[in-house]
């Protein structure tokens, strides 16, 4: 029995590996940007890259890249087969086997792909913020809105395994235009993409004098990140821009609590950890928005444990799991 496994956690703008141990110590990482081209086919430039991510970190630990169990955790529409049938945020892998094309530049038989929010549940679930919790859901909050269902104690996975696509709700009718395709989607409000999004709109309009002139005086380059370090600052313009994202996250977990019934969220990925307006904000929001919350038992809206490395670590639980 393996005694470590490396689980890749792949978004949007960046991959991070980790050498990861059955109790849930991580022992090793590596990072690197996610790379976005397709020319030489689908998930090719993204196999190429975790691969060498994977190779260094077995030399790190002189193991055998062959042997080591692998868990990816991929962004999108994962098949049960581990396919990536459709990813808005990282459409040059979007069809790829990427177990297909591991397991070939790996010469190995342990390589498992799963939904990255799927993979950050169970990592809380097993080791973090949702230890003990039989029904949460797990939100990630990132260059997109990823989400994990618990219910029961079991991942939710659907039929095909494509549930927890929470970000694609349509939160605003005919909204903004979202890169799955349609309009309004929650992710293009609520995410660090959607926060990027509105704050650069809200620039051209010359709302925010303060935060163009912090990144030379062009809206177009103001990012998530400035809006973020600013708002830590305590600039008014970034403040009001953080908590006008906590109202949208408030609204899509009013709209999952109407669905599910669930009382507990635990909020991952890079945006909830880079400010402390956003989740205060949410909180004061849902009491407004939950229909009957003052009927309702306590609903909880928590941090996760391990931030921006509960994707990597719950695609190596993935990996443990699966070995045959």
């Amino acid at each position: 029995m393996m005694d470590v496994a490396i689980g890749v956690d792949v978004g949007g703008t960046k991959a991070l590996a980790l050498v990861v141990a059955r109790d849930g110590r991580v022992l090793n990482e590596v990072q690197v940007a996610t790379p976005h081209d397709e020319s030489n086919g689908a998930g090719e430039a993204t196999a190429t890259a975790l691969t060498q991510q994977i190779n260094e970190l077995c030399d790190r630990h002189g193991y055998d890249a062959s042997q080591i169990p692998v868990g990816i955790g991929l962004p999108g529409l994962v098949r049960r087969d581990g396919r990536l049938a459709f990813a808005p945020n990282l459409q040059s892998a979007s069809g790829a086997d990427l177990v297909a094309l591991l397991s070939k530049s790996l010469s190995s038989s342990v390589v498992f792909c799963e939904n990255d929010a799927n993979c950050a549940a169970l990592a809380e679930h097993e080791w973090g913020a949702g230890r003990g919790i039989d029904d949460f859901v797990m939100v990630t909050l990132g260059t997109g809105i990823g989400g994990g269902i618990i219910a029961g104690g079991q991942l939710i996975r659907g039929r095909d395994g494509f549930a927890g696509e929470i970000g694609h709700m349509v939160v605003e009718a005919r909204g903004a235009i979202c890169k799955c395709g349609g309009h309004g989607c929650w992710e293009r409000y609520a995410s660090g993409g959607g926060l990027g999004r509105m704050t650069r709109v809200a620039a051209r309009a010359g709302k925010f004098p303060k935060l163009v002139a912090r990144v030379g005086g062009d809206p177009e380059n103001v990012r998530s990140e400035d809006v973020t370090e600013a708002a830590a600052e305590g600039v008014d313009e970034a403040v009001g821009m953080m908590r006008e994202v906590g109202w949208w996250l408030a609204l899509g977990l009013a709209n999952l609590t109407a669905i599910l019934d669930c009382g507990h969220f635990v909020i991952g990925g890079g945006l909830s950890v880079a400010s402390d307006v956003v989740l205060p904000a949410a909180r004061e929001y849902l009491v407004d928005l939950v229909e009957g919350y003052e009927s309702r038992p306590t609903i909880t809206v928590a941090t996760s444990m391990f931030g921006p490395r509960s994707g990597a670590m719950g695609a190596a639980l993935v990996a443990f799991e699966r070995l045959p």
